[in-house]
């Protein structure tokens, strides 16, 4: 059985940085897509960024591109999310996700496994 769990959310003030990380259990995503998602209160869950091992490819939304960096471990299984510069609007849950099937998908539903989130904060 496949689990992602994240960690290293928190409350920051703008201009801090955060960085999150994904390790996933059960399986190994080393050919797959793993990514992050954020979801805002009252908001839809909304794609931020995800990398793909073929190739190294990665994606970025253009509200976080400069500012957050995704990275991965194959070795560890694990995917990390450098949080940058960030502003109140980036205050969300952010959600670890991930699938076997190596294509670079920027909508939720493309996914298979998800993590439980992780609250992120950040102050004016």
């Amino acid at each position: 059985q496949v689990q992602l769990v994240e960690s290293g959310g928190g409350l920051v003030q703008a201009g801090g940085s955060l960085r999150l990380s994904c390790a996933a259990s059960g399986r190994t995503f080393s050919s797959g897509v793993m990514g992050w998602f954020r979801q805002a209160p009252g908001k839809e869950r909304e794609f931020v960024a995800a990398f793909s091992r073929s190739g190294g490819r990665l994606d970025y939304a253009d509200s976080v591109k400069g500012r957050f960096t995704i990275s991965r471990d194959n070795a560890k299984n694990t995917v990390y999310l450098q949080m940058n510069s960030l502003k109140p609007e980036d205050t969300a849950v952010y959600y670890c996700a991930a699938d076997f099937r190596n294509s670079l998908q920027r909508s939720p539903t493309w996914y298979s496994y998800w993590g439980q989130g992780t609250q992120v904060t950040v102050s004016s």
